[in-house]
């Protein structure tokens, strides 16, 4: 008989259990450092932002691929592309990327990765950078974003946790700096099957799988356990569903509700 490998033991986790979403949720404008501060004054210690390039390469926080939404792209001359990407930093950080949630934020510009790095390093807080190319950029943003990372937290106990839906993306991360921790994001499963997306955090040498939280389940936290992986979720907002992820064992849960979740809980 076929003797059945025992679970792998999972390298220790250094990041705390609850993460703020894109630094407070919607309580501020997401991705700004006023966002961070907010997260920080209701006691988190671990915020999630998402990074982009610019054209000429500098990575900043943002999540949409155009800036219609969060940003007053009015700034921009006429017929301007509306794709972030497409934009060089100069003319990025001119923008307004705190007015469209409230006048109290009017003015807050889009901030860079090591503007957010200055902000957490000295404050010792912990960071969950999702990876977030334009399109046709896929696996160049992964490798710029790690190499950056890289640099910005050389020298600190405890790097950020890169991650990406896009496997493209990774697999850059992966070839420039392998040292960085990074976990595979997953929206829906193909095929309805785990093995073929536990086969992509694998070969990427993932630390974590960050699930939709309705995702997990006592079956697929098993097999995500038994791979040797850590269990993120993301967005929790709700208590009963916060509940159900800790009760299963899961190791971090992303929220928009930093007012109403407790960190240390």
């Amino acid at each position: 008989m076929r003797s059945i490998a025992p679970p792998i033991t999972p390298a220790p986790w250094p990041y705390p259990r609850w993460i703020a979403h894109r630094g407070a949720g919607t309580l501020t404008p997401e991705n700004t450092l006023a966002a961070f501060r907010l997260g920080a004054s209701h006691g988190y210690r671990m915020f999630e932002c998402d990074v982009k390039l610019s054209s000429d390469g500098v990575p900043f926080l943002l999540h949409d691929d155009t800036l219609e939404r969060t940003t007053d792209r009015s700034r921009l001359p006429d017929g301007a592309h509306p794709v972030a990407g497409q934009h060089l930093w100069h003319a990025l950080s001119q923008l307004d990327a705190g007015g469209w949630h409230s006048p109290v934020y009017a003015g807050e510009p889009l901030p860079t990765l090591e503007a957010v790095a200055r902000f957490c390093i000295a404050n010792g807080y912990f960071l969950n950078i999702e990876i977030k190319p334009t399109v046709g950029t896929e696996r160049h943003t992964g490798e710029v974003v790690a190499q950056h990372a890289a640099r910005l937290w050389r020298g600190v106990a405890v790097p950020p946790l890169l991650t990406s839906f896009d496997i493209a993306a990774l697999e850059g991360a992966l070839a420039t700096q392998p040292e960085m921790p990074r976990g595979l994001l997953i929206h829906a499963l193909e095929g309805g099957t785990w093995a073929p997306w536990l086969g992509h955090a694998t070969r990427l040498g993932c630390q974590a799988v960050v699930c939709n939280h309705e995702l997990w389940s006592a079956e697929s936290v098993a097999l995500a356990k038994a791979a040797g992986f850590r269990l993120l979720s993301y967005t929790v907002n709700e208590d009963i569903e916060a509940q159900r992820l800790l009760d299963l064992g899961t190791d971090g849960l992303i929220t928009d509700r930093v007012d109403h979740f407790q960190p240390q809980s």
